[in-house]
């Protein structure tokens, strides 16, 4: 378990800081006793930022490596859609993204000097962070699709997550689909959002994918011109995701592994025709009903993508 080897790396004379999140729903008394144990072999334990529910899921490791031109500080970052818990990792489906990419792990690394008090909220390159650029940046992001519709190019925005509430959001997804922009979205549980009304939301569909696992990622795909821009986070489209909550939302850079999420993390829900259902125009859910011949499930594919040697 992660927490039992950052005890164990800080009783070897590693320095090891942990942010503790004291607002998790159910694990309150269980994050205050490893914090608890964390302190008594000489971690850093923060516990957050006042108002603020730290909700990113993120890690960094610093490691001194030998070069050809010498010894030098190597940073890797781990950041994810999902929590470091043993339990939720079985049964909820998340991605995580393990980097040694420079920039982003500067980015991540602002995090930390932000939460642990030591330093103030810098300019990042890649990672969107709530609460201060994830809301605007999923905006605009929204807002060059419309244009680049208005102007007769492709236009296509994919989102998948847990909730759909943020009246801004909505709007500007409203405001895309008149334009011409082709917009699905994935949305597990309450979605706000109402698709298929004529002249406002034609180009908007709605699907929600219940089956033996939680349906926990949040992927957001915008076709930025032929970009194909891919981006992972810990954030769902709500008010407190948004505002009051620290959140993370970080690029897919890498080409092949785009792919792999666009292959294993939205299209598999999209041509789910055996758990999923379609919200219509009143906001009720539908079953689809698959034909005998073209049965096509997102988990098992999953189960079946996990069991199959790569």
């Amino acid at each position: 378990e992660l927490m039992e080897i950052l005890i164990d790396a800080a009783r070897r004379g590693k320095e090891v800081t942990v942010v503790v999140e004291l607002m998790a729903r159910f694990d309150e008394e269980a994050n205050l006793n490893w914090a608890a144990r964390l302190e008594e072999v000489g971690a850093h334990v923060v516990y957050g930022v006042v108002a603020h529910k730290t909700h990113a899921k993120m890690a960094m490791v610093v490691r001194r490596e030998d070069t050809a031109s010498g010894t030098v500080l190597k940073r890797y970052a781990h950041v994810a859609t999902g929590n470091y818990h043993p339990s939720t990792a079985r049964q909820y489906t998340d991605f995580g993204l393990l980097t040694a990419n420079e920039e982003l792990c500067a980015d991540v690394n602002e995090v930390f000097k932000q939460l642990t008090g030591l330093g103030r909220a810098a300019r990042m390159r890649y990672v969107w962070q709530s609460p201060f650029t994830l809301h605007k940046r999923i905006v605009q992001a929204i807002r060059d699709e419309a244009r680049n519709a208005r102007e007769g190019r492709p236009a296509r925005v994919i989102a998948k997550m847990n909730a759909l509430l943020e009246p801004l959001i909505i709007e500007e997804l409203y405001a895309a689909s008149q334009v011409g922009v082709e917009i699905d979205l994935i949305v597990r549980s309450v979605c706000a959002l109402r698709p298929g009304i004529a002249g406002l939301s034609d180009n908007v569909r709605v699907r929600s994918v219940v089956g033996r696992f939680l349906e926990h990622s949040r992927v957001f795909f915008f076709h930025a011109d032929g970009a194909e821009k891919v981006y992972l986070s810990s954030a769902d489209w709500m008010d407190r995701n948004f505002f009051r909550r620290i959140e993370l939302c970080f690029p897919v850079l890498d080409p092949a592994l785009k792919r792999r999420v666009l292959r294993e993390g939205l299209q598999p829900h999209l041509d789910d025709n055996c758990q999923a259902w379609v919200m219509d125009a009143d906001g009720d859910y539908q079953p689809l009903k698959p034909r005998r011949a073209r049965r096509r499930s997102a988990q098992e594919e999953l189960l079946y993508t996990l069991s199959t040697p790569s």
